[in-house]
């Protein structure tokens, strides 16, 4: 009987079909790329942040936090440690209520215009967490390799509130920071990072914020419970 040459290799192609989509199933999925901008949010829901330090009044930092909190919210806090470490209350309040605390530098220079060694020591000296936000989003490649060989990732913002700019003799009012976060592009809200100061009108602009965002159809970062020093890749915002 002649064989069937056709029917043989067919199957023959079968067998390497499987054999292959059974080695596919096997193979470990890829990491997401982590997105400097997003802060490693590989979730559609938006991350607040803040910035800095509430000079004249420190506790405003955990009084919008627990109003977060009671939002189901979850935010992330980048703190100038020579402030902070005289509030470790601060810090710690801020993660028994959920949040993200990083790293500001510890006295919130410009890293680009530092010597290598400065540079290492206002990062190094930092809040201890595994996120720096470069202040004045100021940073390059060596800056990059300085935050990462000391276990950092930079986090940036896709909106920016602008809050600290001056209009009319005084900073920008809650009204105007919330425009600006109305108005931003939906690619840069969904998934995205919003970037305000703790030491302007942001945070009482916060409030509405939320509201705008959640009657936009956006979802925050969702308030799991406490967190500690290091916050996961990706970001646990789901």
């Amino acid at each position: 009987m002649r064989p069937v040459v056709g029917a043989t290799a067919a199957a023959g192609a079968l067998v390497l079909t499987a054999t292959a989509a059974a080695a596919n199933a096997d193979a470990p999925t890829p990491a997401p790329a982590y997105s400097q901008t997003r802060c490693g949010n590989t979730s559609d829901r938006t991350l607040l942040t803040f910035d800095d330090w509430s000079y004249k009044d420190p506790y405003r930092t955990i009084r919008i936090g627990a109003y977060l909190r009671s939002q189901g919210i979850r935010a992330a806090f980048f703190l100038i440690n020579e402030q902070a470490e005289e509030h470790p209350d601060i810090v710690s309040t801020l993660r028994q209520q959920g949040h993200y605390v990083g790293n500001h530098t510890y006295s919130h220079q410009h890293l680009s215009r530092l010597t290598e060694d400065e540079a290492v020591a206002e990062i190094g000296n930092g809040v201890r967490s595994n996120l720096l936000r470069p202040p004045y989003g100021d940073f390059g490649e060596r800056e990059t390799t300085i935050a990462d060989a000391l276990g950092y990732r930079m986090c940036t913002w896709t909106v920016d509130t602008l809050d600290w700019e001056e209009t009319d003799g005084g900073f920008r009012s809650t009204e105007s920071i919330r425009a600006t976060v109305r108005e931003a592009p939906e690619e840069d809200k969904r998934g995205g990072v919003v970037l305000g100061h703790l030491d302007y009108h942001y945070p009482d602009a916060v409030p509405g914020i939320v509201a705008d965002l959640t009657a936009e159809g956006y979802a925050l970062c969702r308030n799991t419970g406490p967190v500690g020093a290091t916050a996961p890749f990706p970001l646990d915002c789901g």
